[in-house]
């Protein structure tokens, strides 16, 4: 049944607005053979697909951004190259790419930004995982406050900035090495933590294992933990939260 057929039935008052909603928050997806793309993601979760650009060719990540930008204003992708820039752009003009976060963005539409997230590193390592929080935070809609290098190898630089997370409604802590951040964060301020593991570090690092495990078994609480380097996964969580306290709010 396509969305013209649904429509039909509403009108004849064969089929509920509630039961044509359910139906439609699971259409349409959109086949290109090699990706389905996803249009109506935003209607069930909240915010619209998202390209994961690495490992695919630059070829089939500019055809899913041109599939997709017939149906969204705004779209954004992670993890792309140079190379996939340079094709999108070529077919997308309002196209923008950040090579520290390996972020690409199309938007067309201007974002309005809500309450406010704190993303804090470690370490000066740390930021390009950080920058794809900022960046993936802000396309959601959320206001970012960012606090860089305030490990705990000098933790007095943290505890300057406490008065300005606790104004937060979600924070979250980006640290490689032991990954001791999340921890201390959780500590001392009074709202979530989401802590991103990053592989910044020595050997016994093991690539970002050593602090994976010092997060996850951290012993204060509020903590969520996401998988190593991922940015990503850490706004999409904190937008979540202060989305909540916003729509709360209004």
């Amino acid at each position: 049944m396509n969305i013209y057929e649904i429509l039909e039935r509403v009108k004849r008052e064969e089929l509920s607005i509630e039961d044509a909603e359910k139906i439609l928050k699971k259409l349409p997806y959109e086949d290109l053979e090699f990706a389905k793309l996803d249009h109506h993601r935003k209607s069930r979760a909240g915010y619209g697909e998202v390209v994961y650009c690495e490992g695919k060719t630059k070829e089939q990540t500019a055809s899913i951004f041109y599939h997709l930008s017939l149906e969204n204003d705004n779209i954004l992708g992670t993890r792309a190259s140079e190379e996939q820039y340079e094709i999108i752009k070529a077919q997308i003009s309002e196209t923008d790419y950040d090579p520290l976060s390996k972020i690409v963005k199309v938007v067309r539409k201007p974002i309005e930004q809500k309450g406010l997230i704190a993303i804090c590193t470690a370490g000066t390592a740390d930021i390009p995982v950080a920058e794809e929080a900022v960046l993936t935070a802000e396309f959601f809609g959320n206001r970012v406050y960012r606090c860089y290098d305030v490990g705990v190898a000098g933790i007095h630089r943290l505890l300057n900035h406490v008065e300005n997370l606790n104004q937060a409604n979600c924070i979250i802590a980006v640290a490689g090495m032991e990954g001791a951040l999340g921890s201390v964060l959780a500590g001392l301020v009074n709202k979530p933590v989401v802590a991103v593991p990053t592989s910044v570090g020595y050997g016994a690092n093991f690539g970002g294992v050593s602090a994976l495990l010092t997060m996850i078994n951290s012993c204060a609480n509020g903590i969520s933990v996401v998988n190593i380097d991922n940015g990503y996964g850490a706004a999409y969580v904190a937008s979540q939260i202060n989305r909540l306290v916003v729509e709360a709010s209004e």
